[in-house]
């Protein structure tokens, strides 16, 4: 798709800060409010713009515990239609975050959240392990998150003396 120099901008310019106002984004790009809006509208109608996130540093959050995972799934491909058929089951589930079709060793990268890795185990060897495309996985538990989407969540005084540019 051909988008113009317009709307190239505010896609750029909401990756980077959602938060900002159709009125602080249409004098960015020097364009009236009105267009403006209407060029945002046309993106999220053609799903080029997704979804409005914030990045929450959960480990400061007192009481939210939860246990992060990825896993490599190495699946049968169906077909017709490919890895799109079981990677449409797979992110059905509620646990799934995330799921990327990957080159390598293995063919789909899987995000899941749990209360506790008994409860992630379980979800794999219960849920994911048992699916008919599925042929095995493997499992890696997220310690601690450095770095996401650019966003950097624990600076040391060292990184504080370091200019990080965007």
């Amino acid at each position: 798709m051909k988008f113009t120099e317009k709307e190239v901008e505010i896609l750029e310019i909401l990756e980077d800060d959602c938060r900002l106002s159709v009125e602080q984004i249409a004098k960015m790009i020097d364009t009236p409010e009105s267009e403006t809006k209407e060029m945002i509208r046309n993106l999220e109608d053609q799903r080029i713009i997704v979804d409005y996130t914030a990045q929450v540093n959960w480990r400061k959050v007192d009481g939210h515990e939860g246990v992060k995972a990825m896993i490599d799934v190495k699946v049968q491909p169906k077909r017709g239609v490919g890895f799109d058929d079981i990677a449409s089951r797979i992110y059905r589930f509620k646990e799934v975050k995330s799921v990327y079709l990957m080159s390598g060793a293995y063919d789909l990268s899987v995000i899941i959240e749990g209360k506790s890795m008994s409860d992630i185990a379980h979800f794999v060897s219960e849920r994911l392990s048992t699916l008919d495309s599925v042929l095995s996985t493997t499992t890696h538990f997220i310690l601690k998150k450095y770095k996401h989407d650019g966003t950097i969540f624990e600076q040391d005084d060292e990184d504080k003396r370091i200019v990080v540019s965007p």
